[in-house]
């Protein structure tokens, strides 16, 4: 089993900066391929970044490319997704997701664990 305890989300102005952070425990975070995903109310859960083990590779979502950056200590057992750039249409809940089918999984259903959610709200 894996926990992941999301934090980081907030309000912030079209144009600003979050950083997302996930916290890991239950197993060896350096084993497990992350990702981090978004849903909005009625949505299905949207891919936003993944990231492998190593943290040596990633890959993004067209929609959040150039402007998000995801990224992992291991020695914290945590994942972030700095965020830059926001634009209104990034406002949702933000969810952290742990041991991917591959470093790239960009499914949900590839990846079996998942934390609750941090909201980010980005105003115009």
């Amino acid at each position: 089993q894996v926990q992941l305890v999301e934090s980081g989300g907030g309000l912030v102005q079209a144009g600003g900066s979050l950083r997302l952070s996930c916290a890991a425990s239950g197993r060896s975070f350096s084993s497990l391929r992350m990702g981090w995903f978004r849903q909005a109310p009625g949505k299905e859960r949207e891919f936003v970044a993944a990231i492998s083990w190593s943290g040596g590779s990633t890959y993004y979502a067209d929609s959040v490319k150039g402007r998000f950056t995801i990224s992992r200590d291991n020695a914290k057992n945590t994942v972030y997704l700095q965020m830059n750039s926001l634009k209104p249409e990034d406002t949702t809940v933000y969810y952290c997701a742990a041991d991917g089918r591959v470093w790239h999984a960009s499914r949900a259903y590839e990846y079996d664990y998942w934390g609750q959610g941090t909201q980010v709200t980005v105003s115009s």
